[in-house]
């Protein structure tokens, strides 16, 4: 062996008898084919070169390990696999060290608990986050962590995806040393050598005694059994995980590691993983929107925010916690006040929970400032309105806006329906106006509609997507029409429930049909929570232009003419009696669904839950494909992406464009056309369906396609 010598993706350099093994496959160090199989047969070769005394595993860049690759799963797998370099690792008769810096997750980790000692800098992540991909740790990670650290904290570690810092990793018993420097390189030479002058043995992972105890090691995995079979929402891998830490109890550790590969391989084939990796990958292509491509973002340093109610306050506090000042603007003092105290609620109910401490509350609200005069915005780079929802207050806000917002600057809608091509034109400079559709409590959904009116320059678009990274928000691109991406579809989904209940399903039934498909609320539920108020002044505003032809369902316009808006007003469909805010079926409701349907000449009929979610999925899975036969959404995974983060969208599902794909566009048209014999107005085939069946093809095809 040479001192120095490289493979693709994992260089060698021997120093003082020390094998420094770096893992440099950019961005992450994945752990893909090529990493494999050189640090195999770099662990390998090192166990007969009798220059080697010790092996160092280290990252290159800014991470150790960032886990496996992703891109891999699914495909015909490549020789070695993980659990044959960590079992190599582990069965090296010379000392393998492992230095993390940054990120150790997943696959990554999992080498490092095959080492036989392990330190990590300050600035260390380390988890096994697999769980969140539907699938387990599958290299030894459900046997080697509960040896090391116990069933109890392996468990929460591996159930949870959380990362853990440096010192909690040190005081779980993950590693056995903290760094004092950044260097990563050094810090792990000097760890080695202290060990190798101490004679430090081989020390494998399978040997450690966290599971001594095997009584409370027992008790801690019921324990999780009972917990995650009353919490994981019909998830397949969360108790695969359980029953692959009872083997490590159970079992010897190679048998574990053979039962581990069998249930990780289960995992594989399941939907679930298909479902969670397609909404992770979504969530990175989402951002990849042309404007992004051919423009750079102009400089955002200060924002300001017109309106102070429970949503402008919502965006003042998403931008303050991004670390930018922010100028509130309300119609007078009384208003602004108002807005402040809505700014205040929220970091008060933070330092309540112990997540934040009044002097980081005070130095945040330092970045706050508030005025009762539009002029006060003159020097800010970013305005978003966020005022009532009615055309004629947006034109004067953003009449308001062209008079002292200086040249530059973006000025942004909140708007959830109206038209932002009407707005842009009614002032002087349209190419500055984006549509930023923020989701309610704003500091808190994931969710932000880029909107892109037509004369809109691509610069603001790109701007808008930078700010959305600083807010830690998860952007989708959407074209303007009434409703956007995901209150579009909404309208449709929400009209199907609304067919149905008056046909004979009670509000009830499909609430309870829809959260047993994953979903954490029912349509009714979430109109009583957004407010039913919201929805009806929606309907009076479309009644001119609605299609006499098309069915129309009048419960909730009753509902509502009574006053019955939901939580707020302490009953809607459910009663909320004392401010609850879990609802009681409301018999009163069940009496205005039979007289609607005995106005409207309905005998109703039973339905099955799953025809309820047969009709309630195709209608959203046909307006989904509309938005993107239409070009409002880019790709299918734009609309997955949107409900995923916006509409409580079971996430092991992928969304509903994936969905489709998982249940097949074929049944999906099927099912159209048998409810279109119904009501052949309402279920109108997407073209865009049509089509693919015809050729065969999946949407999932579409989304290389922006």
């Amino acid at each position: 062996m040479t001192p120095e010598s490289s493979g693709d993706s994992v260089k060698q350099a021997l120093r003082d008898g020390i094998l420094v093994l770096t893992v440099d496959n950019p961005p992450v160090n994945a752990l893909g084919a090529s990493v494999r199989h050189e640090l195999r047969a770099a662990i390998e070769a090192a166990g007969r070169d009798r220059a080697v005394d010790a092996i160092l595993i280290v990252g290159a860049g800014r991470n150790f390990i960032g886990g496996a690759d992703i891109r891999e799963f699914g495909k015909l797998p490549q020789l070695p696999t993980l659990p044959d370099v960590c079992n190599a690792i582990e069965a090296s008769r010379k000392p393998v060290f492992a230095a993390i810096h940054g990120a150790a997750l997943g696959g990554g980790l999992e080498v490092a608990l095959a080492a036989h000692y392990r330190i990590a800098l300050g600035n260390a992540k380390l988890g096994l986050p697999e769980v969140t991909l539907g699938l387990l740790p599958g290299a030894g990670g459900t046997q080697r962590a509960p040896r090391l650290i116990g069933a109890k904290a392996a468990l929460d570690l591996m159930l949870s995806g959380r990362h853990v810092g440096a010192k909690e990793a040190l005081a779980l018993g993950l590693v056995d040393k903290i760094g004092e420097t950044v260097d990563v390189l050094a810090e792990g030479l000097a760890f080695a050598q202290a060990l190798l002058a101490a004679r430090a043995p081989a020390r494998k992972t399978r040997d450690a005694d966290g599971l001594a105890d095997r009584t409370a090691s027992r008790a801690a995995i019921e324990a999780a059994r009972a917990e995650t079979s009353k919490k994981s929402h019909g998830l397949f891998s969360p108790l695969k995980i359980v029953d692959a830490v009872q083997a490590a109890l159970e079992l010897p550790f190679d048998d574990g590691l053979r039962h581990e590969r069998q249930l990780f391989l289960q995992c594989l084939d399941s939907p679930q993983r298909a479902g969670l990796i397609h909404a992770f990958l979504a969530e990175r292509e989402v951002v990849k929107a042309p404007e992004t491509r051919k423009a750079k973002p102009r400089t955002i340093a200060s924002v300001g925010v017109v309106g102070g109610g429970t949503m402008g306050a919502g965006i003042a506090v998403a931008v303050l916690d991004a670390g930018l000042p922010v100028t509130m603007i309300e119609r007078d003092e009384v208003a602004l006040a108002r807005g402040r105290a809505h700014v205040e609620k929220v970091y008060d109910g933070l330092i309540a929970k112990g997540r934040m401490t009044r002097e980081a509350k005070e130095a945040t609200l330092a970045r706050w400032s508030g005025s009762t005069a539009y002029d006060a915005l003159g020097p800010v780079d970013l305005v978003i309105e966020a005022v009532f929802e009615e055309m004629t207050v947006k034109h004067a806000v953003f009449a308001e806006l062209d008079r002292v917002c200086k040249p530059g600057a973006v000025l942004a809608t909140n708007t959830s329906y109206l038209d932002i091509d009407a707005l842009a034109a009614s002032i002087s400079r349209p190419g500055d106006v984006v549509g930023l559709h923020f989701f309610s409590p704003a500091n808190i959904m994931k969710l932000l509609e880029v909107v892109v009116p037509a004369q809109v320059s691509a610069d603001v678009v790109a701007t808008a997507f930078d700010l959305a990274k600083k807010l830690r928000k998860v952007p989708v691109r959407a074209g303007v029409c009434d409703g956007f991406i995901g209150n579009r579809v909404l309208a449709i989904y929400r009209a199907a429930a609304d067919h149905m209940m008056e046909d004979g399903a009670s509000p009830y039934q499909i609430d309870r049909a829809v959260r047993e498909f994953a979903f954490p609320m029912g349509p009714f539920q979430v109109s009583d929570l957004a407010g039913g108020d919201i929805g009806w002044a929606t309907r009076k505003r479309r009644a001119a232009t609605r299609d006499p032809k098309a069915r129309y369902v009048q419960i909730a316009d009753r509902i509502c003419e009574r006053g019955w808006f939901g939580q707020k007003t302490g009953r809607g469909y459910y009663l909320y009696p004392d401010g609850a805010r879990a609802g009681t079926a409301d018999p009163e409701v069940e009496a205005i669904i039979d007289a609607e349907r005995e106005r409207a000449g309905i005998t109703p009929r039973a339905f099955t839950d799953d025809e309820i979610i047969r009709r309630y999925m195709a209608a959203m899975i046909n307006e989904g494909a509309n938005v993107v036969h239409q070009g409002i959404a880019l790709r299918p995974l734009d609309v997955d992406v949107t409900f995923l983060y916006g509409y409580g969208f079971p996430r092991h599902r992928g969304g509903p464009m994936k969905y489709a794909d998982t249940v097949g566009l074929a049944k999906v048209l099927a099912d159209i056309r048998e409810f279109a014999q119904e009501d052949p107005v309402f279920w109108q085939p997407s073209p865009l369906i049509v089509d693919l069946v015809e050729r065969g093809a999946t949407l999932a095809s579409l989304n290389q396609s922006a």
